[in-house]
């Protein structure tokens, strides 16, 4: 079985069977007690292949990863319950917490061009805006947490395009596509509980998740540093 995890093409197999039966049991299962068996195999399994196959050296580093990993799992059996006011609020909590400790993990001493920054940054801004326009009438008493939760996304999103040239062009990308379709998960999410059902959505909300989290995850693995602490803005200049 040890196997499986450390190789790569085999546990993504099995990830994303294990990801597609979730998505089923979501689909033609009541939510309790079949999910709270399905949804853990997700992040656990993916807790799981980090151990076996992280190579990093800095501990703070892998403890970021480790905690980010562990607070979305209980976000995830939190907000299976997502109707309940006080689950929902906490689930929020939970996906804020670990979208901090992702932040801390991809954050560098190294100098950055601020003006490679501005564009994408703009992008996504004007992104986040418009989830906002969409929702904001229905949010209530979310308002404010709603409005952290997305500030905490466009950061993680900036820290995700600050490693590039410090980091290997993969695991540059594979972190980067996994915290946009992160973001359009929680999007859709949002869309789908303060404002409207959108097409496909119990599908295309976990799948996007599960997608996210896998190639986060890849992307971390796989990391080569470019440059030493002591290059520092040597491929931004």
């Amino acid at each position: 079985m040890l196997y499986i995890f450390k190789n790569r093409k085999w546990f993504t197999l099995l990830f994303f069977t294990i990801l597609i039966i979730d998505i089923l049991v979501k689909l033609n299962l009541s939510s309790f007690p079949y999910r709270y068996f399905s949804k853990p195999f997700v992040v656990l399994f993916l807790i799981i292949y980090y151990y076996l196959n992280n190579k990093e050296k800095d501990k703070k580093q892998k403890k970021w990863v480790f905690l980010s990993l562990i607070v979305f799992l209980i976000g995830d059996l939190i907000i299976i319950n997502h109707d309940n006011f006080i689950f929902l609020a906490i689930s929020m909590v939970c996906f804020s917490l670990a979208k901090v400790f992702l932040s801390s993990r991809f954050s560098h001493k190294h100098d950055f061009n601020i003006v490679r920054l501005i564009p994408l940054s703009i992008l996504m801004f004007a992104y986040t805006i418009f989830i906002v326009s969409m929702v904001y009438q229905n949010l209530g008493d979310f308002f404010v947490p709603a409005i952290i939760c997305f500030f905490l996304s466009l950061l993680l999103f900036q820290f995700a395009i600050l490693r590039r040239g410090i980091v290997d062009r993969v695991s540059y990308l594979y972190v980067l596509i996994g915290v946009i379709f992160f973001i359009l998960s929680e999007s859709m999410m949002a869309i789908k509980t303060f404002n409207t059902a959108l097409p496909y959505q119990d599908v295309l909300i976990m799948l996007f998740y599960g997608s996210a989290l896998y190639l986060i995850v890849m992307g971390i693995v796989s990391e080569k540093k470019l440059v030493k602490e002591e290059q520092i803005g040597a491929n931004f200049s």
